[in-house]
Order: structure tokens, then sequence, then C-alpha cells
């Protein structure tokens, strides 16, 4: 009998510790099984470039199917576990609950944004978390901008005009540099916005933005995008928003339609229902070989998991970094591989390469190998970085594309809030009632 090895999630941890499954198990004596709810992994570095127009959304992807050699896609979402009886609990797209049996677990369930409960933001702001994220913040700041073109008074102009986005770790400023990039790339289409003037606010509860990188880089971006009139508020929170207005902790007032939540994320609520162990921020508890403590044959990685930092002397989690979930997951893999053959597992052993923050203009700041780069030399290392690290050549060579086709002809200003969301065709049969047309078939 085969060994049933499942793997909870189809990120970076995921897709990667299956590949390396595939590499160390014979092919015969394991089924290997990944659970997602999505047949996709998002390249989530490039997620600003997707929404900026950049890149084409479907590049930003990656495929899990073309990427498995002989494990197998489980489509579905986790509803919960009961490691004593070695069952994963799966509800179907078709909504019928399944449970899959194993022998080993694999749990990198990824994370979801931190929402907090300020009054009005689950109502009127949007996220900035996945490609649907993505494509609606796009879309939203062109509807502004074709709603504003036809307003005719400059004060009722300003609130479609202003964009806020609250957090300023990656997500946030790289988002509002990449957004801001892209409106200021297509504004003279519209005079009247052109006239006005777009207003541009990063919210952050810290003293600083950015505090993944080092002070001097950090200071550098912040220098950076107030030369672009983006306007920084550190150490101030979203108080409250409605539909037309946001309200900060400082008392301003601004009137705004467009607030994108950036800060921060934390592990789905499912892990809570996996019978395992957590830490009071709700990641699992593991030990240095990534294997869940008080299990034999459970093992976490990726942002849903406390997988302890190498580089850290006080043994805190691993950032939730793709860079991290990559080299937890081949490492899980191999010890999976090792468990099944007798074999003892091996400690987690990663300390970061590098860090890029892509600010648009052609203008970045990094840290990589011990250097600390900004300007366009780290704008290109970022580049170089991402085409290295997609999965595939040819998602390589369409990035390249992507990327050359935007610094000759610009970017494309139409907005595509309709897709995926077709009218039915019962409102066209109700347009023939009211104009008395009759037809056949």
């Amino acid at each position: 009998m085969p060994f049933d090895v499942v793997i909870a999630g189809g990120g970076f941890g995921g897709l990667y510790a299956a590949r390396r499954l595939e590499r160390r198990l014979p092919r015969h004596s394991a089924r290997i099984r990944i659970v997602s709810d999505v047949n996709f992994l998002l390249y989530t570095p490039l997620l600003p470039g997707a929404a900026a127009g950049t890149l084409e959304p479907r590049h930003v992807v990656v495929p899990i199917r073309e990427e498995l050699e002989w494990a197998d896609l489980h489509l579905g979402r986790v509803t919960g576990a009961d490691p004593g009886l070695n069952e994963l609990y799966v509800r179907t797209l078709d909504e019928r609950d399944e449970s899959l049996r194993y022998d080993q677990l694999i749990v990198a369930l990824g994370s979801v944004s931190r929402v907090l409960p300020v009054p009005g933001l689950a109502e009127h702001a949007l996220g900035f978390k996945n490609l649907a994220d993505a494509i609606a913040v796009r879309n939203r700041a062109l509807l502004n901008l074709e709603i504003a073109e036809s307003l005719p008074d400059e004060a009722s102009r300003r609130e479609y005009l202003t964009f806020i986005f609250v957090g300023a770790g990656y997500a946030g400023v790289e988002g509002i540099a990449e957004l801001q990039d892209y409106v200021n790339d297509i504004l003279d289409k519209y005079p009247r916005c052109r006239m006005t003037g777009t207003r541009w606010i990063i919210v952050e509860a810290l003293d600083r933005i950015m505090p993944e990188i080092p002070a001097s880089l950090a200071e550098f971006a912040s220098r950076e995008l107030r030369g672009r009139g983006i306007e920084l508020r550190t150490g101030t929170r979203l108080e409250s928003m409605d539909e037309q207005t946001a309200v900060l902790s400082t008392g301003e007032r601004v009137p705004t339609r467009t607030v994108c939540w950036t800060a921060g994320v934390k592990p789905p609520a499912v892990v809570r229902q996996l019978g395992l162990p957590v830490t009071d921020a709700g990641r699992i508890e593991v030990d240095a070989t990534m294997r869940v403590k008080g299990w034999d044959n459970v093992w976490a990685i990726g942002d849903a998991a406390a997988v302890p930092d190498p580089a850290k002397r006080r043994r805190a989690p691993s950032p939730p970094t793709a860079q991290h979930a990559i080299r937890q997951g081949r490492r899980v893999g191999s010890n999976v591989a090792a468990a099944l053959s007798g074999g003892e597992p091996r400690p987690f052993r990663y300390r970061t390469l590098g860090v890029f923050v892509d600010l648009g203009q052609h203008k970045a700041v990094a840290t990589m190998l011990g250097l600390r780069l900004r300007g366009f030399p780290a704008w290109f290392a970022a580049r170089t970085y991402h085409l290295a690290m997609m999965p595939g050549v040819a998602r390589r060579v369409r990035l390249g594309i992507d990327w050359a086709v935007g610094l000759v002809f610009g970017r494309a200003s139409a907005e595509l809030g309709q897709l995926g969301h077709p009218p039915s065709l019962g409102d066209y049969l109700e347009d023939m009632s009211r104009s008395g047309e009759t037809g056949g078939q």
C-alpha cells in the first residue's frame, strides 16, 4: 500500500513541498495530494504590478497542475482535521464534505488579511491580499477617474481623486507607489482630473514605514515617496470611515472614495479547527524541523506556522515572506520523505538572502547579500530576482515581455470591473419585453 501524503495549501510552501516529495520518493511509493481552493499559485511579490497594469494578471499566477509531475491537486476548502484519526476534512467546490486520510500531513494554509474592527472598514475599504483584490483596486482607481472627469466642480472631484493606503509594510508601500505611478501615467487622458490633481496618503500606526528593512533604506524610501507627493502619516491609525470620508486618529477627516487596507496578515481561522497546538498569535507550534509539537506525522510551514527563525537568537517565528515559505517547503518535503523511509528530519536553516521594495518609476530599495541598494540598481536587481524565481521558462518570458512593452508603450486605461460579472440573459429578456420585441430561436 502506498503512503498517503496530504498537503493542505497550494501556496509557495505547499507547492514546493510537493515538488520536493516528487523528487525524493519513488513514484509508486506514495500518493501526494495538494488541497487548495484555487488551482494556481499567486506570485505575491508581483501583485502590485498586476494592480498597476504593469503585468498581465495571468502572468503573476502559476497553474499548480502544470508544475506537478505526478502529485495530484484536490480542489476544495479545508474545514478541519482530526489528527487522532489521521483525517483532514475538506469541502469541495460543489459543496460536498469529504474526509481525506493521511499518513503524513503538511499544513501550509498561508495567511489572510488582519482586519481590525474599525467602523465602516469592512463595508467600504478594499483589501490587497489576492489577485481579485489587486484588480479591484485598479478598477476602482479607473472608475474614480471616469466619475471625477464627469463632475463639473473641483471640490466634488477631490474625494474621487484621493487614495489612502492603511499599512506601510511591503504591500502598502509597493501598492501605493505602483498605483500612483500608473494613475500619473494615464492622467493626461483626463483633463479635468489633471487640473485638480490627485492626493495619495499612507497611514501607518508605527513611527516609520517598512519595519522589515534597515532604517537607512526606510528613510530613503520615505524621502522618495514624499518627493512624489505621497503624504506619510506615521504614528497614525484609521479610526473610522464611510463611503465618502476617512477619519484618522489625529482627528483629520479626509474626503475619499478609496481606502485600501494592507495592515498585516494573520493565519486563517480554520487553523484553530485542526486540533493542533497554536500560539497566542494563532500560528501552529512546531519545532526546528517543522514537525508539529505532539504529533509525529503532522508538519506545518509558512505563514500559518511558528517556524523558528534560525537568523534570530530568541527563536522568534520566521517572517511571512515568499522566500522563507519556499525554503520551508523544500526542507519539509525532504523531512517527510526521510520520515517515511526511517530517516531523521533535519532542522530548517535559512537566512534571508535579500529584501526588495519596488517603489515604481524604475526605483526601489533593496538589501542583498550584505549590500544595500537604492534607486535604479535596486529596481533592476528586484526585477532580475523575480524573473529568476518565477517557476517556468514560459512565464519568465511573459514577465519580461510585459515589462518591456510597458516601458515602450505605456499602460492601458480600460476599466474592466465587469469581468467575471456578466449580466444574466434574463436582463436582456426584460429589455425585449419593455421594448415590445418578440423573437424566436
